[in-house]
């Protein structure tokens, strides 16, 4: 690598749009995000599968399918 053409790589504060701050190496000495591990449903496991189910029992209703196999 040549000298002096490459930014200088420091300590970063990364802050959330929930309020959780951490901090990680960056060229930038601050970090905004609107999601983090902290308030993302997938790590946090407050996924929404209700959703999906809801879908697929309005579809078996509308064609009048029941769980055994079709009428």
């Amino acid at each position: 690598m040549k000298a002096g053409i490459h930014p200088g790589y420091q300590t970063a504060t990364v802050t959330c749009s929930c309020g959780n701050t951490f901090e990680t190496g960056s060229v930038k000495e601050e970090i905004r995000v609107e999601v983090c591990s902290e308030c993302h449903p997938f790590y946090t496991g407050r996924q929404r599968f209700a959703a999906a189910d809801g879908r697929v029992d309005r579809f078996n209703k509308k064609y009048g399918l029941t769980e055994e196999g079709q009428e």
